[in-house]
C-alpha cells in the first residue's frame, strides 16, 4: 500500500479496479478545508487519460507492472511475440495493437506491458528506421517552398517526406506521431 505522498510520475495504482499510471500530480494545500493531490491518470487497459483529486495521504495499492523483451514474429487476427528466454508465445488482437502495427517488423525485438498475467500493451522504441517502399519522383522546380511528397514505407505506413527521399531509401520515423525525423 502507498499513500499519495509516495506518488511519482511514472508510478503505476490500483484504483476502481483500473490500472493506472500517474502522467502528472501536484499536492494542493487551499486556504481553507483539506488538503488533495490533483492527479493525471492513463488508464493502461484502455489508454484514456483523466483527472482525478485524492485527498491527502489517502492509501491506494500500487500496481506491480512487468515490462519483457520479447520478439515479433507474425500477424493476422492477433500478432505473435516470442519470450527469447523462455520461448514462451503470447498473442495480441490485432485491434489492441491498431497504431503500434504500423511500426511492426518481423523479428524485432520490443517490450511487452504484463499485470499479473495480464497483457497491457507494448512499448514501441521512441523511433524506428523503415524502408521507402513506394515515392512519387520529385517534381522539377517545386522547391522553392519546404515541399514535401507522401511515401509509403514497408508497413504500410504513409508518411509525408522530403521531395529528396526516393523509394528504396531507409528513413527515421518517430513512433507517437508516425513523421519522418531523418534519413536512417
Amino acid at each position: 500500500m502507498i499513500t499519495t505522498a509516495d506518488f511519482k510520475t511514472g508510478m503505476t495504482i490500483l484504483y476502481n479496479n483500473n490500472i493506472y499510471q500517474i502522467m502528472d500530480f501536484q499536492h494542493v494545500k487551499p486556504g481553507k478545508g483539506q488538503a488533495f493531490v490533483k492527479t493525471k491518470l492513463r488508464n493502461l487497459r484502455t489508454g484514456a487519460t483523466t483527472d482525478y483529486s485524492f485527498n491527502a495521504g489517502e492509501k491506494l495499492e500500487q500496481a506491480l507492472i512487468e515490462k519483457r523483451k520479447m520478439q515479433y514474429l507474425y500477424s493476422g487476427d492477433t500478432y505473435c511475440f516470442m519470450d527469447m528466454e523462455t520461448y514462451d508465445q503470447v498473442e495480441i488482437p490485432a485491434e489492441r495493437l491498431e497504431w503500434e502495427s504500423k511500426f511492426l517488423l518481423e523479428g524485432m525485438t520490443i517490450e511487452i506491458v504484463f499485470y499479473q498475467s495480464e497483457i497491457l500493451g507494448v512499448n514501441l522504441p521512441e523511433k524506428i528506421a523503415l524502408e521507402v517502399t513506394e515515392a512519387s519522383p520529385a517534381v522539377a522546380g517545386n522547391t522553392a517552398t519546404n515541399a514535401q511528397k507522401e511515401v509509403t514505407l514497408e508497413t504500410g505506413l504513409v508518411v509525408k517526406v522530403p521531395m529528396f527521399i526516393e523509394q528504396g531509401e531507409k528513413i527515421i520515423v518517430t513512433t507517437w506521431d508516425g513523421k519522418y525525423s531523418s534519413r536512417a
